[in-house]
């Protein structure tokens, strides 16, 4: 804190040239630099709450405990304070709702916001997830996945990068600032939710909740590039029943590990029509292989000695933004059922299918808008390089703000490694940069007004 006090009495020059121009537009040299300076000067700090949030094993059902970190760190900033677990009565009949299957006591969301005392600037929302995804099995790791370690400036961990090292940069971005005594012109929602990872109901309840702003910025990890496009993601889990026999009669039973695995094949075939459809979508037609049809989860069978009764398998599938997850979702009973007519088992006992999570639209990031223009110039600032946009597969909550509220969303995030798998970790030069990129982008995005 005394760096930030030091850095505050050097800025009271730049801050009389603020308290004449509070309005938003692009900034002042000085000004940026005075930013950038006070956002490393706080990065330790960043980085220690960066671990902090990391140790909490935020796994789906568990959310709660990380949350009750970060709402109690912005309720000390003195934001005015939000929490709630998310209800399904009130957004099941919203277009963007996904299926659930879980409880969701501790699916809780949190969101700080700011107001200045007379708005004059555009708002913005800081969004960014809680939920991390499992670790798989633990002897995998170099270390224990929730035990965050910094080595050779990488920090590793489950969900650091994915994407609790953003989530802390909306909130040291805003601390940059005021370190220079220094606060938006403008409302800032900072928000944590979950649900990312598997249906988006967490951004979504948000924004039924009343949630609203001129822009919003998710810091996820995309390699310091800006998200042009963004597929769509369903869920489903397909039911596979056999017929039950001792294995000396395993002629006269229907093996429903071995029936799954045709379904699976059938899939795959489904998968490669899907991509050969990519020309006839903006920015996917570059793209190799933009749609993958992933089992990521089999179950099946009770007994080594006796024909397997039943099979599960669960299934994440991309989809093209402009589709309907509907329309997606037919496509993939008819191709089971297709396959399962010509099945001397299946045509009979045919799979049943579930839908148990994600039934997302993808979007697309239209071009030219003054969101994005503000945040290149924020890059170029921090980076001293030109802002990229790059194509994903993965789903993105972006998706909630760009379909549902026609909100400019700016997803944009630090450099990553092994998201989803062992050793996950992120870039800590790259950290700092991205929340340099964010304190510019709210500067200008909002404007600044001098704290009274």
């Amino acid at each position: 804190m005394a760096a930030y006090r030091a850095l505050r009495t050097r800025s009271r020059e730049t801050l009389n040239l603020v308290t004449r121009n509070i309005a938003p537009g692009p900034l002042e040299a000085g000004l940026a630099r005075e930013i950038l300076d006070a956002v490393a000067s706080g990065f330790s700090d960043q980085i220690h709450f960066t671990e902090e949030m990391m140790r909490y094993p935020s796994l789906r059902g568990q959310e709660h405990t990380a949350q009750a970190c970060f709402y109690d760190a912005l309720a000390s900033r003195g934001y005015a304070m939000d929490r709630w677990a998310i209800d399904v009565t009130e957004i099941e009949d919203h277009p963007g709702f996904s299926p659930v299957k879980v409880d969701y006591s501790n699916a809780i969301n949190v969101v700080g916001t700011y107001q200045p005392g007379a708005i004059q600037g555009r708002s913005l929302i800081l969004n960014g997830h809680v939920d991390v995804v499992p670790t798989g099995p633990l002897e995998m790791w170099s270390r224990p996945p929730f035990e965050p370690y910094i080595d050779g400036g990488w920090l590793y961990g489950r969900g650091g990068a994915d994407m609790k090292a953003g989530l802390c940069a909306n909130v040291f971005a805003l601390d940059a600032l005021r370190c220079l005594g220094l606060q938006p012109a403008g409302t800032v929602h900072v928000q944590s939710v979950t649900e990312e990872e598997c249906t988006g109901n967490g951004a979504l309840s948000a924004l039924v909740r009343g949630y609203r702003a001129d822009a919003a910025l998710i810091p996820e990890p995309e390699e310091n590039m800006l998200v042009r496009a963004n597929a769509g993601v369903i869920w489903f889990r397909i039911h596979v029943k056999g017929r039950p026999f001792h294995v000396r009669e395993a002629g006269q039973g229907a093996n429903a590990i071995e029936a799954a695995y045709r379904l699976i094949n059938a899939l795959k075939e489904l998968e490669v029509t899907w991509n050969q459809r990519r020309f006839d979508y903006p920015y996917f037609d570059s793209l190799d292989h933009p749609i993958n049809i992933n089992v990521g989860k089999i179950a099946g069978g009770d007994w080594a000695s006796s024909v397997p009764a039943w099979c599960t398998l669960d299934v994440r599938a991309a989809i093209y933004p402009g589709v309907d997850p509907k329309q997606a979702a037919g496509e993939i009973e008819n191709c089971l059922m297709e396959r399962s007519s010509s099945d001397p088992f299946l045509a009979h006992h045919p799979p049943r299918i579930e839908y148990n999570g994600f039934f997302a639209r993808g979007y697309v990031l239209e071009e030219g808008s003054d969101a994005e223009a503000a945040l290149a110039r924020g890059h170029a600032l921090s980076f001293g390089t030109e802002l990229e946009s790059f194509v994903t597969p993965g789903y993105l909550d972006g998706r909630v703000f760009v379909l549902y509220d026609d909100c400019p969303c700016l997803v944009y995030g630090p450099q990553s490694r092994n998201i989803h798998a062992f050793d996950e970790r992120v870039n800590l030069e790259s950290v700092q940069q991205i929340t340099g990129t964010i304190a510019l982008f709210v500067a200008e995005w909002c404007g600044l007004e001098t704290i009274p």
